[in-house]
């Protein structure tokens, strides 16, 4: 699937900025593709680039209006319609990743096929997937887990993409939810595929591979959150991850969306530990991912070596501060995937 740049990112008038993350991430992460965004009255998201009238932006040679929101269900909303039609009347082609998919709402739909623009649901794959197996294949894979939703995993991984890359090492980010397929041209959203698919479409995002090389997995959701557990649960069976890093946001005291407490992060471990080996007995933590945007860098370098020194793990937060340790660590663990001299 072809998303054409450059894009206009629309984030309708949602609460916060997490419910924007889908378009903080593509901002974050391809800036070059992203030419301003369009919102509406009460929006208290800002992706700090330019506001832009639907007009302005076509006029400018934006290709794709973009709904890069994430709202509790995947919903789009009908106040929303309005505007996305008026973009497709501008010529713009329209990508979501909601679960909703666009071509539901009729005015959408017929706006787009008499203007011969395409309609782009990221979040539904075209693909037929298998049951996981289970079966134990080749390479090394590194799965990303968390604390809550929304604490970085995605960013994490594409991190250490970056960082291993850099140092030579073969290194592929899979992506398994909406934004990490828009940044990387390529994934599935998990949380649309059927149940008793999903450990199948994991295996099949991240196959056998050569030994020396990584396949840095996109984790989702928490296997301690009430909404999202059996999300979590099939994409750590389908992973069979060698090893995991676990991400977690500091100032949070119950989980997005619902009342539970915020796990611990030995118990995150622990779970991870016992639920993740039933497809490979040797997993193990690598590392520890902290959003410490909230704190102060002397708070945040203060916590992140309590962290550290508590579970015996590199702990950084991998936008601020990088993620060299873990590579380190992953090098110290699997020294046949250092890259040859």
């Amino acid at each position: 699937m072809l998303v054409q740049a450059p894009y206009l990112m629309f984030l309708g008038d949602v609460p916060d900025q997490l419910a924007a993350k889908t378009a903080h991430g593509i901002v974050d992460w391809r800036p070059e593709w992203c030419l301003g965004q369009r919102r509406l009255e009460g929006c208290k998201a800002d992706l700090g680039i330019p506001d832009m009238p639907i007009a302005e932006a076509a006029a400018k040679g934006a290709k794709t209006l973009i709904v890069g929101v994430a709202n509790a269900g995947g919903v789009l909303p009908d106040h929303w319609v309005a505007e996305i039609v008026a973009a497709i009347e501008a010529g713009m082609d329209v990508a979501s990743g909601l679960h909703t998919r666009l071509a539901s709402k009729p005015a959408i739909a017929e706006a787009a096929k008499k203007r011969g623009r395409r309609l782009l649901d990221v979040r539904h794959s075209s693909e037929t997937f298998a049951t996981g197996k289970g079966a134990k294949r080749p390479g090394l894979r590194l799965l990303t887990v968390g604390t809550d939703c929304s604490v970085g995993k995605k960013y994490t991984a594409l991190a250490l993409e970056k960082a291993m890359r850099a140092r030579g090492m073969d290194a592929d980010f899979r992506a398994t939810g909406q934004t990490g397929v828009f940044i990387s041209g390529r994934g599935v959203a998990i949380d649309a595929v059927v149940a008793d698919f999903i450990s199948g479409a994991v295996e099949w995002i991240a196959p056998a591979a050569a030994e020396t090389h990584w396949d840095l997995i996109e984790g989702q959701g928490s296997l301690f959150h009430p909404s999202f557990a059996g999300v979590s649960m099939g994409l750590l069976h389908g992973a069979q991850p060698d090893c995991f890093v676990v991400c977690h946001e500091p100032t949070r005291t119950t989980m997005r969306g619902v009342k539970h407490a915020l796990p611990s992060i030995k118990e995150v471990i622990d779970l991870n530990i016992r639920c993740g080996a039933l497809t490979n007995s040797a997993i193990r933590p690598i590392g520890i991912a902290v959003n410490t945007e909230a704190l102060g860098e002397t708070e945040a370098k203060a916590l992140l070596a309590s962290l550290a020194k508590e579970h015996s793990l590199p702990a950084t937060d991998p936008i601020r501060f990088g993620v060299e340790g873990i590579v380190d660590a992953l090098l110290a663990q699997y020294p046949h995937s250092a890259p040859k001299a």
